[in-house]
């Protein structure tokens, strides 16, 4: 134990609990005693930096996946860099840069799409020839190179320094950390934290609480465990090799080589050689419990295993032939399934905090996470849009360890894979699936996964192989999405979408509670459908759904199957003295969408119901008869076309697929897949939560304004809806069409306003009908018209190549929503 913390006293009060002294739990602790909160008690089991961080490769790249997460990594490297002369503990930061070097036609293609994101995320960067690669790098081998880009602010650092100056800086503004403390419980009442019960040398000591951080790292899943919270992660074996010292190696730029899996970095004239390898090693391997004797520990070489990725790094750097190897380490690291990190309250106790799961990002995440996790407790909501690391998205069966085990033998090796679009998982599959699933794959069904659902994505034709070949071009299923898309458009389409997450709200206080959230008028007649929002009180949007009115006392909600976990914490963390009560219901019914201009003839040859107009218009739900079974019928509509959703009991899905099936025989019924599905809401510029709508986007910016009814009363977020009124927007969401038919959209090009980066893409896909790229992207336009903002020249950064796009503020097909009130 650090004489420094010896037999330190335990506070018998603290305004919050840090559980982990590793990079993230030092980070969170800084930052709420730099908020002011100064009775923050950290508490480590064994030393400091003792679990992970002290074997952290230490690299800060500032680039990531999205602007956010960009935000995060950008305010790291810059804390990093003050906080030598804050603590006078050096950190080891040197800004000598990065480069990614591209093997692939596909690698150069993806690294040109990163660069052009990096420009619209204001990251300096620069695309580089391979010559000029060797020139800034003279070691490295270029004779397959393809493309590389240069990042100059990127660079590098002491991991285990930054944890303790994180730590020095947090005692000198009034946080107390002690070592040699072991967590035993957290302590609840009534679904909140109240305290936590610790052990220090020998004796039990309880500390009176109201916040907890998990920031346990490979142990915060079972620590999460205990308290019947889901953190679910679990950790692997990671390799790297440390060489001798090289004569005449100077400073250089970190490398990355994606193609091989490996990193490298010189460090006092000596070079770091590291692998984030396709098939991992998940530790412990048989899924034991992590030794309690656990500090700076070592696992047993493998050197079998490391072993290809060394010879091609002695193929790329051919000085490593005669270099000797000074340390070959391998140490473990936590990973998560989608290989993001988990950030936020859980939401399963009220003051149960995350901040863990740092999938080998650790370092370069932790600055900016413990920021924003520290302003979000102070603050109660995120600093700004957070969902791809938000602890909510997880399952709570995600939690279990021989799935967790299964799939992190793939998630470390997705930091250097190839990130091609529509790229799925490949392990760990096949947990939650549809009452129809067998059927789907006995048609074709090519299957993807999203919340531990399998879910068809599009459907291969007799003959073709039912598997995905990933291309950042078209892929193999283009032309059946474009078969499914023009049924849907032309003649009838079916989609499985028993994934939705269905929630049952009911109670005598229903309707009055959810009024209170929803900015759409809900008090209407049994059988209604309201499309609507759940707001903050900044106006940004918590939840996209559809609420129906069953009867006097109940209401189902409809959210996208990957948010119901959020939606379910938002309905009951905002749950007043109303007397209501929310139940997940999603596994009870199957959801069938039958959409298409011949939906209402194929339905009217299974039911006996009326499904005209009058008797059934748009956005109403009514209980019909089908074949032999009974369902819910909805008219509504994701993909701008008359049709129903059909809620189906579980137990009859199965028999009601069937006569759809038969029944539609004749007419063409098509079988289609998420892929149409979300090519053809985009054409109708729908909005899809999470990239086009976050908690970040103001409800009127996201030209949602008609499912607000300001007049209804008091709602969350209607005084920033009323003051976005008067102060005018700042920014619209316009729909983009590609006028060159060939190049596609996926997510987060780059929007080009005459001649200037304003903006990403926030979702892509392709126009079949509209006959080119479609997608959905902000538009600053303070002070601007509509017709101000449609006046422009619009292109769309693509690779680095700009393509003319045109921009409309009304959806290009069906403007007027005719088709889906035929």
């Amino acid at each position: 134990m650090n004489t420094l913390n010896a037999k330190k006293t335990i506070p018998a009060k603290a305004r919050a609990v840090i559980i982990g002294g590793g990079v993230s739990g030092c980070s969170v602790a800084y930052h709420l005693a730099k908020l002011g909160w100064t009775d923050v008690v950290l508490l480590e089991r064994k030393q400091l930096t003792s679990g992970t961080t002290w074997h952290a490769a230490g690299l800060i790249g500032q680039l990531r996946a999205s602007q956010n997460m960009t935000r995060l990594a950008k305010y790291s490297a810059d804390l990093y860099v003050k906080l030598e002369a804050e603590t006078g503990i050096g950190t080891g930061m040197k800004q000598n840069g990065s480069m990614t070097v591209a093997l692939t036609e596909e690698r150069k293609e993806e690294i040109y799409r990163q660069a052009s994101l990096a420009r619209a995320f204001n990251v300096d960067v620069r695309e580089i020839s391979p010559d000029e690669a060797k020139a800034m790098y003279p070691h490295l081998n270029i004779g397959d190179v393809k493309a590389a880009v240069h990042l100059p602010l990127d660079g590098q650092c002491d991991p285990a320094n930054i944890a303790m100056a994180l730590a020095k800086g947090a005692r000198q503004n009034g946080a107390t950390i002690i070592e040699g403390v072991k967590v035993i419980e957290v302590l609840t009442k009534d679904g909140k934290v109240t305290g936590v019960v610790c052990e220090q040398a020998g004796e039990r000591v309880t500390i009176e609480t109201e916040n907890v951080v998990n920031c346990a790292g490979m142990w915060g899943r079972d620590l999460a465990a205990r308290s019947g919270v889901t953190v679910p992660l679990h950790a692997c074996e990671h390799f790297y090799i440390v060489t001798e010292p090289i004569a005449g190696l100077k400073q250089l730029p970190v490398l990355r080589v994606p193609d091989e899996c490996t990193y490298y970095k010189e460090d006092a004239g000596k070079m770091l050689v590291g692998a984030f390898e396709l098939q991992a090693k998940p530790w412990p391997p048989k899924g034991e419990k992590i030794s309690e004797d656990f500090c700076f520990d070592q696992l047993p070489e493998d050197f079998d295993h490391f072993q290809p990725i060394l010879e091609m790094a002695i193929n790329r750097m051919p000085m490593l032939e005669t270099a000797g190897i000074h340390t070959f380490f391998n140490g473990p690291e936590s990973f998560t399934p989608d290989d993001r990190y988990y950030l936020g309250e859980a939401p399963e106790i009220k003051g149960y905090w995350v901040a863990a799961g740092y999938n080998s990002i650790g370092i370069v995440s932790s600055g900016g996470a413990g920021m924003a996790l520290a302003q979000w407790m102070n603050d109660g909501e995120p600093p700004f849009d957070l969902w791809e690391v938000d602890i909510r998205r997880a399952q709570p069966f995600q939690k279990n360890r021989l799935y967790l085990k299964n799939r992190v033998t793939e998630t470390l090796g997705l930091l250097y894979a190839d990130h091609f679009p529509y790229r799925q998982m490949a392990t760990a599959r096949g947990v939650r699936r549809s009452p129809i699933h067998e059927h789907l794959k006995a048609r074709g069904a090519v299957f993807g996964e999203v919340a531990g659902w399998e879910r068809a994505n599009w459907f291969a034709r007799e003959g073709q192989e039912r598997q995905y070949r990933y291309s950042w071009n078209r892929q193999n299923w283009f032309d059946n999405q474009h078969d499914e898309h023009m049924a849907v458009r032309t003649g009838v389409g079916l989609f499985d979408m028993t994934s939705f997450g269905k929630i049952r709200v009911e109670g005598r206080d229903a309707c009055r509670f959810l009024n209170r959230l929803c900015a759409n008028q809900i008090d209407g007649p049994n059988g209604r459908i309201v499309y609507t929002q759940m707001l903050n009180r900044k106006g940004g949007i918590e939840s996209d759904l559809t609420v129906t009115r069953l009867s006097e006392t109940a209401f189902l909600l409809v959210v996208p199957g990957a948010t119901l976990q959020r939606d379910l914490a938002w309905l009951r963390k905002n749950l007043g003295d109303e007397f209501a009560v929310i139940t997940d219901v999603t596994a009870a019914e199957s959801v069938f969408c039958l959409m298409g201009p011949k939906s209402r003839e194929l339905i009217q040859r299974l039911s006996p119901n009326d499904f005209s107009n009058e008797a059934h218009p748009f956005g109403t739900a009514q209980e019909i008869e089908i074949g032999m079974g009974l369902a819910r019928a909805h008219r509504v509509t994701y993909v701008g076309e008359l049709g129903w959703e059909l809620y189906v009991s579980s137990d009859q899905a199965a028999h009601v697929f069937e006569a759809l099936e038969e029944a539609g025989t004749d007419m063409g019924l098509t079988l289609c897949g998420l892929h149409t599905l979300d090519s053809c809401r985009i054409e109708k510029a729908f909005r899809h939560f999470g990239h086009d709508i976050t908690d970040e986007d103001h409800v009127l910016e996201a030209g949602l304004g008609f499912a607000v009814k300001t007049d209804k009363g008091d709602f969350i977020g209607r005084d920033a809806v009323l003051r976005k009124h008067e102060t005018g927007l700042d920014r619209r969401l316009v729909q983009f069409r590609l006028t060159d038919p060939q190049p596609l959209l996926f997510h987060n090009e780059a929007v080009v306003r005459d001649g200037k980066i304003v903006g990403t893409i926030t979702s892509g896909n392709y126009g079949h009908f509209l006959g080119g790229a479609i997608g959905l992207g902000y538009v600053p336009c303070r002070g601007e018209s509509a017709a101000d903002v449609l006046a422009s020249n619009y292109e769309i950064e693509i690779a680095g190549q700009r393509v003319k796009a045109e921009a409309s503020l009304l959806p290009m097909y069906d403007p007027k929503a005719t088709r889906v009130r035929m």
